[in-house]
């Protein structure tokens, strides 16, 4: 069955607190999704944000973000004030999300609603539920306050190495502050569960994204070292990145840790399993990220101030494939099977069975060896204008190269009178890829300001595009409406 949906991350909704939330605003959404006729939403990782206020850099790959905890359900709820939400002055405009702003006051918000909030029943059966991944989670955050924002590494030996008399301690020492963030958590969830509901009640189903790899400052890595490529003291042997390419002369040094496939062999993959397995309890569909680094990863030695002086190791391939496949053998994936494709990259898609990703940027780009246009597209694929790494669609048009431009008008016979981006839109609907995701920026024909990320960088301007207060209208809900009615994707 063909279907369509729109690539929408829930920070970017327009929200009275500087931030889209899993309120009203994302239930708003979800209401437009079904009038436009659409049947998923693809968001980004709901992790906490970490460096750089990337969703793709987060302090657990287990938590949710406690700035998307929707402020009005607490206002309702009796555990905030209005006026107390209000005071603040959550951005310097709309269009932006000001994450230094959300740092400063959205804890004090929160921590006034912790104290009044009264534990009860599902709240300590919440805990005990994820108890696997939320203790260590707790005690992280809380060691983090308590030494002031510094890196695991730099703590006292004796907690690098996780002695478990030491750890025993400090749970008690810090037990208050471990329960803020049950409470976190556990509101969280509440409210996303019920949003979640709500979208597949009207027949929208989530699209999450799970990242392959995790920070070194992570709950993560501090919980599970042995599970990582690192040295005796907790510092990576080698970090991950992307090779140098026609869009990179250095390559992307991303700086995690990478994994210790054989180690993760020997425990059947359990943490990735627990991983997938929790994303499976907040989404419909789960997005793997970079899913050539499970055939083979490139590994950069640790210090190197490039990515250049990588190397290719092989990855755990098809025998993680079949062991999250029998583990978890009803979640559906999608494959982020860009960047350097070779033939035993797509063996390794080819044997999972899930579907791989189609960009129509990359289809015009005269540096972009991999075939990419539509007519290529199988069956069993997910067809986008760009993703949330790539230009607006209106932005291509701006930057791209003539002969790019030149093409893409031609094959897809493009036009003023019904508009470029349009007509890009057009070209992806109608292609054989059996879903097909739309940017919601490319629908509303939004230039570079828009640009939710632009890899290898930082910026203010990554993360933090915002949609304006009023974006869905009648006459655009019924233009997706018309175009996916057209090509049959209703």
């Amino acid at each position: 069955m063909r279907k369509s949906g729109i690539l929408m991350h829930i920070t970017s909704l327009p929200n009275a607190y500087g931030v889209g939330s899993v309120g009203k605003c994302a239930y708003d959404f979800v209401d437009f999704l079904c009038r436009a006729g659409q049947s998923c939403w693809q968001i980004l990782p709901l992790c906490p944000t970490g460096y750089g206020d990337s969703p793709y850099q987060s302090l657990s790959t287990f938590a949710g973000n406690p700035y998307l905890i929707d402020l009005d359900q607490l206002i309702q709820e009796g555990l905030l004030l209005r006026e107390e939400a209000e005071a603040v002055r959550w951005s310097q405009e709309e269009s932006r999300v000001d994450y230094g702003c959300l740092y400063e006051h959205r804890g004090s918000l929160l921590r006034l609603a912790f104290a009044r909030f009264r534990p009860d029943r599902d709240f300590y059966r919440f805990v005990e539920e994820n108890r696997d991944w939320l203790e260590d989670y707790a005690l992280f955050m809380a060691l983090k306050k308590k030494f002031r924002g510094s890196s695991w590494q730099s703590w006292s030996f004796s907690l690098t190495i996780r002695i478990p008399e030491v750890l025993k301690g400090y749970r008690q020492e810090l037990a208050p502050e471990m329960e803020y963030h049950y409470f976190l958590q556990y509101t969280f969830y509440r409210q996303w569960q019920a949003l979640r509901a709500y979208a597949n009640s009207r027949g929208i189903r989530i699209i999450g994204d799970v990242p392959i790899y995790v920070p070194l400052d992570s709950a993560d890595v501090w919980a599970n070292p042995r599970l990582f490529q690192l040295d005796g003291s907790g510092r990576p042997k080698m970090v991950a990145g992307c090779p140098p390419d026609s869009f990179s002369a250095d390559g992307q040094l991303w700086g995690n840790p990478l994994y210790d496939w054989e180690k993760m062999k020997q425990t059947g993959y359990d943490w990735w399993i627990r991983r997938l397995a929790a994303a499976a309890r907040m989404y419909d569909v789960v997005r793997l990220d970079h899913f050539r680094g499970f055939e083979s990863y490139w590994a950069i030695p640790a210090g190197d101030e490039t990515a250049a002086g990588g190397s290719w190791q092989p990855g755990p391939g098809m025998d993680f494939v079949r062991a999250i496949r029998k583990a978890l053998p009803d979640l559906d994936f999608i494959a982020e099977d860009l960047g350097y494709v070779t033939p035993e990259v797509r063996q390794l898609l080819e044997g999972s069975g899930y579907p791989g990703m189609k960009v129509m940027q990359f289809a015009f780009d005269s540096r972009e060896t991999a075939d990419y246009l539509p007519h290529t597209y199988p069956v069993n694929s997910v067809c986008y204008t760009g993703t949330h790494d790539n230009l607006t669609m209106a932005q291509w048009f701006d930057e791209a190269a003539e002969e790019d431009i030149a093409m893409a008008k031609a094959y897809l016979g493009l036009n003023q009178e019904e508009g470029y981006v349009r007509g890009m839109i057009r070209g992806s609907m109608a292609s054989a890829s059996r879903l097909c995701v739309i940017q919601m920026q490319d629908y509303l024909e939004l230039g570079g300001q828009a640009r939710m990320n632009f890899p290898g960088t930082l910026s203010a301007n990554n993360w933090t595009w915002r949609a304006e207060p009023g974006f869905i209208t009648e006459e655009l809900t019924q233009r997706i409406y018309e175009t996916t009615r057209r090509y049959g994707r209703l």
